[in-house]
């Protein structure tokens, strides 16, 4: 994979980040099975694109919003990192990128939520690239389930191309990771009903999980509280 060097040191740099100023708390069911994956999780924060890359063993392409690929010095490492650029209106080349990295036996991570979880709590109505992929591909599927302090993001705006953007950030705080077995699914991509039903599998398997994290959490927050 090419800039590998460039992507050790921007995944180190998030591990040191995270051990500064977050607690993060990671819970495997299983530990995944070698070569290239599919990992999918829900999307609390801007920050998860970047944490959820100390999930993986092998070089991780991530999904993200070409906001992030809009900023000077940020779009410049994400894009030498092979990170994946989402624009919107092209979401079939989105997943010929993705499916192409995956094929070449890079793990690729998406949230089917396809934009930020409500900061109020719950989740967005999950889209479809994650089950068209997981089912064009046939690799393994690792559902992941994340819980932070909501009370803890904050709000950064920015102006894009001429459009005011805003993104959550979780710039410090307890972090909860739960990570799920891996999950397999057969059948044809363009089979509409097949793919509503994979996306709710997944989006399901995902809440489960990211109400584990909240309750491991929990336990932990008055330990947390001073962190």
């Amino acid at each position: 994979m090419r800039n590998n060097y460039l992507y050790k040191m921007l995944v180190a740099s998030v591990r040191i980040y995270s051990l500064l100023f977050h607690r993060m708390d990671v819970h495997w069911h299983e530990r995944p099975p070698h070569g290239p994956k599919l990992y999918i999780a829900n999307h609390p924060s801007a920050s998860d694109p970047f944490l959820i890359h100390l999930l993986s063993e092998r070089h991780l392409a991530v999904l993200i919003s070409a906001n992030a690929f809009a900023f000077p010095l940020l779009g410049f490492l994400v894009r030498k990192a092979s990170q994946v650029e989402v624009v919107p209106g092209r979401g079939e080349q989105t997943l010929e990128n993705a499916r192409k990295l995956l094929d070449a036996g890079c793990s690729v991570a998406i949230f089917p939520e396809g934009t930020f979880s409500p900061k109020e709590g719950g989740y967005q109505e999950p889209r479809s690239g994650a089950a068209r992929l997981a089912l064009r591909t046939g690799v393994p599927v690792i559902p992941v389930g994340i819980y932070l302090q909501r009370e803890k993001l904050v709000k950064v705006s920015s102006k894009i191309n001429g459009k005011q953007t805003f993104g959550y950030w979780y710039l410090r705080g307890p972090y909860g990771i739960t990570v799920g077995n891996p999950m397999r699914f057969e059948g044809s991509p363009s089979n509409k009903s097949h793919i509503e039903s994979t996306t709710r599998s997944m989006m399901q398997r995902i809440r489960s999980l990211a109400e584990e994290s909240e309750q491991r959490l929990q336990d932990l927050l008055p330990a947390a509280a001073s962190a």
